[in-house]
Order: C-alpha cells, then structure tokens, then sequence
C-alpha cells in the first residue's frame, strides 16, 4: 500500500527519508538499504540538499526509488524558488512518476522565539497554489498545454506549539495551505506525547490527517546535539538520561522509539521516521514498535 491509499483508507501511516547520495556515494548503496523495508513503509522522502557546491539530484534519486518499487515522496522548498522554477521542478518529479509532494521553506527545521521563526514553516502558499492549479488544469505558467494534467498528493509542515495554544496565525497558515490542496500535515520531533494530544486537539476541526515526526535517537550524545544546535529542551532530560545510563544503549533506544510510537498510534494518523543516518538500522525499529 502506497501513502496515498494508506490516507485514504485511514491506515497508520508509516514513512521516512533517506539522503540523496553525494559524490561518490553510490545509489546502489541505497537501494540496497531500503531494499529490507520494502512493503513496510508507505513512503520515502527525498529532501533537496547543497553540501559545499555540490547540489543532489533529489528527482533522480525519486526515480532510482519508484525503478526499485519505494514509494518516493518529493521534498521541496519555496522559499528561494520563483514560480518558473518550482514549475519546473514539479513538471520533472512528475515526469518520473512522483505522485508525492512535501513541501517546506528553506527555514524547515529552524526554530526560534518569534511567531514567524517558532510556529509553522510558512510555506508560500500563494505562489505554490499559483504553479500547482496551473498544473492541475495542465497547462504552464506561460500558458503552453502540457501532455497531460499533473496533480500530487500534497503534505505540508507544521510545528507543535510546546505546551501552549497555537497562535491565531497558526491556525489560519494551516487552514491557507489546506485551500492549495494539502492532504496531510507533518509535524516536528516529537518527545513529549502528552503535549502532542493537546496540539492535536486544537487541530481536530480541520479534520486533516497528522503524521508525526519520530526521531531514533541512538545515544545520549545526539539528544544533547539536538538540543545544542537545533532546539534547546527539543530532547527530554529523562530521554537522555535513560540513553546514558542504560546499559544497553542500542536497546533503550528502541525501547524509547517503540513506546513512541505506540503512544501515538491512538492520537494522530501515523509516524515519519527520522534516522539521523541510521537507514540501515531501520527495520529493527520497525520491527521494536511493531510496525507491519
């Protein structure tokens, strides 16, 4: 089952992401890898990456995915990108059979004390609405027919107010998005499950599928990196504590992601799994949380 029937159906969803391969990094690699978790994800996500002047082919990497029968998610941006070249890169995802579309700004990840820094990812809704009603009627910005209509399944990113009520601005970005035809929202790390429910309360009149953001954390060393220099406080004390005090490591890693998830099989409409380089090691986290 691919992400847009799992949606559809209202089934867990279960996805994650990979690195578009550098260099001399070989794509075979990477096949090989997701190869053992092949039917048991929904989707993968391919994030558009610069490394020192060497730009990934994130579409490529799609298309290796879909040859190698992974369901293959585009990650895009809009921040630094005019409608023609957003066209452009959509008009080739499509071309190669990608079906779906996550879209953030550059700024994804970052967060900070201000409304516009802390809330949501402020995804350019109108310039993103412009380019994809165009190519949903199948024609061009310019205003050329295209072979046929081109239409993705669209998610979006939202981050979870921590512990508090979602701003006003919040609402209405989520609700602006939804009206350019996101199906789903996809949230930031989560940690602390009992804040999430009450985030997901306040969004419960959209009546928008969530999936949530999970993170294998693998060592005590990454949530303290992960508080250092993407959130202060994003990673509980006790998660790092358990990671560092546990004597076996690799199994209260998987203990904390399996309780996770689990906590979170009642409360939103299913997991995106972050693994910090770890792609090898996913199939023993799915199978920890029993996940298919």
């Amino acid at each position: 089952m691919n992400l847009k029937e799992s949606l559809e159906k209202k089934r867990f969803v279960v996805t994650s992401e990979v690195q578009v391969p550098l260099g001399d990094e070989e794509p075979e690699v990477l096949v090989k890898s997701l190869s053992r978790v092949k039917g048991r994800v929904d989707g993968v996500s391919v994030s558009e990456m610069e490394l020192e002047g060497v730009v990934s082919d994130t579409i490529k990497t799609c298309d290796l995915l879909k040859q190698n029968n992974l369901n293959a998610i585009y990650q895009t941006t809009t921040r630094d990108k005019n409608r023609y070249q957003l066209q452009k890169d959509l008009t080739l995802a499509h071309e190669t059979g990608v079906e779906n579309l996550l879209v953030f700004t550059e700024d994804y990840r970052i967060s900070g004390d201000t409304l516009q820094e802390s809330m949501f990812f402020h995804v350019d809704s109108g310039k993103l609405g412009s380019v994809l009603d165009h190519l949903k009627q199948g024609v061009t910005l310019e205003g050329k027919e295209l072979d046929k209509k081109v239409e993705f399944i669209l998610g979006s990113g939202v981050e979870t107010p921590w512990g508090k009520n979602m701003p006003k601005r919040g609402m209405e970005e989520m609700e602006d998005m939804m009206n350019v035809g996101a199906g789903y929202f996809l949230t930031t790390p989560i940690f602390d499950v009992d804040q999430f429910a009450r985030f997901m309360k306040q969004v419960q009149p959209f009546k928008i599928p969530v999936i949530a953001e999970v993170m294998i954390l693998r060592t005590a060393g990454m949530g303290k990196f992960l508080n250092r220099h993407f959130k202060s406080g994003l990673v509980p004390e006790w998660v790092i504590q358990k990671l560092m005090k546990a004597p076996n490591k690799e199994k209260a890693s998987m203990e904390l992601f399996a309780d996770t998830v689990n906590n979170l099989k009642d409360i939103c409409q299913g997991v995106h799994i972050i693994t910090i380089g770890g792609v090898d090691n996913l199939v023993q986290y799915l199978n920890a949380a029993k996940l298919r």
